[in-house]
């Protein structure tokens, strides 16, 4: 929303406001924006998003990452929808799916004006150098929070939060922070101390393990390819992928095929999680006859394949057999 809607008395939309903060979470803002306008297109208010078949709201969330994320917004909305008549409730936000503490308070402030603390990676970054906190992150996050508090306003807290946020995000940067050009900057004790990087501290990170497996692509003589989707609990949950070995310590081999077939090696994938990184070893088979697919499975034709709820690493695997063949044409 622009200065100039807040001024003229435009509220903000709770709807787009908790659609904007469940994208954002761990995720910048430049790879939101096509998804964010793609959603409210497509489901402009929240009755509409409750409504839409989960498998739609999964396949438009492919490529953001962090899947959970989207079977909680479908969650979410339905249950606002049936339990609170389409309304967002002020008072109940952390008892909907999906919810936790940050994005309640953000909702809240900039929604509803609600005099509540919001602090995401940028704001942490703001306060832990404007009042120079030692204290690692993440043991740091209680007394960011806590400072975050006392500067709240009891006014205007939406305007102030994300104020906060735009200033970590374009001035109090990371690396290289534009402190002369801060609003803030006399009153920074990092800066007092030219120590700006140096903050916030945070505690050495641990080695990301490595983990192995195996993908197997069959390709139909059409050029469908043979898919299933994910089970809900855990990883990657609820999502579109081609069959793959378990995720373990050991490399996994064609042995692990789901199905008989003349399955040949197609090279290997890298894709980095949060809490590890993932090799796959890719094969390949060309399926011309198969007379029953396997329970849980279908094909899916080179037209409907970019249009598949497939996370990155599996767009990755795919396209090691049939380069490009995930990708959105354009319209």
């Amino acid at each position: 929303m622009s200065p100039r809607d807040r001024a003229a008395g435009v509220k903000p939309d709770p709807y787009r406001v908790w659609l904007s903060e469940v994208m954002l979470q761990q995720t910048g803002v430049a790879t939101v924006k096509p998804y964010f306008d793609d959603f409210v297109t497509r489901w402009p208010t929240v009755e509409a998003l409750a409504a839409a078949a989960r498998e739609d709201v999964l396949k438009a969330w492919a490529g953001l990452g962090y899947y959970a994320r989207a079977r909680n917004l479908k969650a979410c909305a339905e249950t606002v929808v049936r339990d609170h008549g389409g309304v967002f409730p002020v008072e109940g936000l952390r008892t909907l799916p999906g919810i936790g503490e940050y994005t309640a308070a953000a909702i809240g402030a900039i929604a509803f004006d609600v005099s509540a603390a919001v602090v995401d990676a940028n704001v942490e970054r703001v306060i832990a150098r404007l009042f120079a906190i030692r204290e690692p992150l993440p043991a740091a996050k209680k007394v960011i929070r806590a400072r975050q508090a006392e500067l709240t306003p009891s006014r205007r807290a939406g305007d102030y939060a994300q104020a906060m946020m735009d200033l970590g995000a374009t001035i109090c940067t990371p690396k290289k922070p534009g402190c002369v050009l801060c609003p803030i900057g006399d009153a920074c004790a990092a800066r007092r101390q030219g120590r700006q990087e140096e903050y916030p501290v945070r505690s050495p990170k641990a080695e990301r393990p490595t983990r192995r497996g195996a993908a197997f692509v069959a390709v139909r003589a059409d050029g469908a390819v043979l898919l299933r989707s994910r089970p809900d609990p855990g990883l990657l949950g609820g999502m579109t992928e081609v069959p793959n070995s378990v995720w373990g310590a050991a490399a996994a081999s064609e042995a692990d095929a789901p199905f008989p077939a003349d399955w040949r090696a197609a090279g290997s994938v890298v894709h980095v999680f949060t809490h590890f990184r993932l090799e796959l070893s890719v094969f390949c088979a060309r399926v011309d006859v198969m007379a029953k697919v396997p329970a849980g499975f279908w094909w899916s034709a080179p037209a409907a394949l970019p249009g598949e709820a497939l996370p990155s690493v599996m767009k990755k695997a795919i396209e090691a057999v049939l380069p490009h063949s995930t990708r959105r044409r354009a319209a």
